[in-house]
């Protein structure tokens, strides 16, 4: 889920850059050390902006740094469970796909493709159900339910997001427009 936030941290200004236009250093400095990592809230921070220096920094005895206090707007993503994103397959393996959403990556497990059978075709990189015959190829757009979420804060491109597909309106986007159509045909029929 993306998200607009306020948040307040701090951030470390080398000695050497302390001659320059401090504001410009802090705003420069927290876009640099705060995008692209979990907070201790655990949201994904993508973009900091309108960043203020928030009072006089403070000198650590024996490292010489600045250590100055800011306030910025960031856009954050946070996979929430349960939550049903769409997505786009980036990779096929013999174990599963991986789906991109956002600006993460979630393993879709072969147990969670679909009801059916999966076989894997690697060489086509696809996956195929026994009878059903549908396939799910690279650059299929999907949507799925996030079922485990592990952050890895250190690393958050490393994280563990399990996904379904295996619930109604779930799957390939044309998968779901036929079983959608498919029921309609069925009304139809019942009504007339």
């Amino acid at each position: 889920m993306y998200m607009k936030v306020q948040r307040e941290d701090v951030v470390r200004i080398p000695p050497e850059r302390l001659g320059e236009d401090i504001d410009a250093v802090a705003r420069e400095l927290t876009r640099t050390t705060l995008e692209g990592r979990i907070g201790p809230d655990k949201a994904l921070t993508l973009i900091a902006s309108n960043i203020e220096r928030q009072g006089e920094g403070r000198i650590v005895h024996g490292d010489g740094a600045v250590y100055q206090k800011v306030k910025y707007d960031a856009v954050v993503f946070t996979p929430v469970l349960q939550e049903v994103v769409e997505g786009t397959v980036v990779e096929i393996l013999k174990f599963g796909a991986f789906i991109r959403f956002g600006p993460l990556d979630g393993l879709l497990h072969i147990s969670q493709v679909m009801d059916d059978r999966v076989d894997v075709d690697e060489e086509g990189q696809r996956l195929i159900g026994k009878d059903s015959k549908r396939d799910l190829r690279i650059g299929d757009r999907v949507r799925t339910r996030i079922v485990a979420v592990s952050l890895n804060e250190r690393a958050p491109r490393e994280s563990k997001i399990g996904l379904t597909m295996r619930q109604p309106a779930l799957g390939k986007l044309e998968w779901i427009e036929e079983d959608r159509a498919k029921a309609e045909g069925r009304t139809r029929k019942r009504r007339g």
